[in-house]
């Protein structure tokens, strides 16, 4: 009796958890799904939600601040909640720029950061991995301060 061997392999594929996941969106899915997620983040933001914030961060996450990184979502956590002590909001973001690769893992969002009135201060680069369909969290960011390069000719 012959065995049909893809429909072996496939059985045991399945049964050590190695089967296919889900499909992986397509490029231009990826990109419109990152930047609806890196909204939906900025949005804990304006909302003064701290715990929403935290939904986004991975457990391995590293937050580039200050002269030491922050490593792992707690140190990202405890180190962002005075960002969100006071009714307003010290600032916000936007992604300008998304990125996926084509494998549909880990994206790249980057953008403006405005100060309470909309001036342009930084900008962001955050690294995202995609943990679950439609499920990305945030393992790298990093901020630049915005060179006033007008203010520098003046100077001159």
């Amino acid at each position: 009796m012959k065995t049909n061997v893809l429909a072996v392999l496939l059985a045991a594929a399945s049964i050590s958890g190695c089967a296919a996941s889900a499909p992986m969106p397509l490029a231009e899915d990826a990109e419109q799904e990152v930047a609806e997620t890196e909204r939906a983040f900025a949005t804990t933001m304006a909302n003064r939600d701290h715990e929403a914030f935290a939904s986004f961060i991975a457990d391995d996450a590293i937050f580039f601040s200050g002269p030491d990184p922050l490593r792992g979502k707690q140190s990202v956590v405890d180190a962002w909640a005075p960002f969100f002590a006071g009714p307003d909001a010290p600032f916000s973001w936007e992604p300008a720029l998304v990125e996926v690769l084509e494998s549909g893992t880990l994206a790249l969002s980057s953008g403006p950061v405005r100060d309470a009135s909309g001036k342009t201060i930084a900008e962001f680069t955050s690294i995202w991995r995609r943990e679950a369909p439609g499920t990305w969290r945030i393992v790298f960011d990093k901020g630049n301060n915005v060179c006033d390069c007008a203010a520098g000719q003046r100077n001159r």
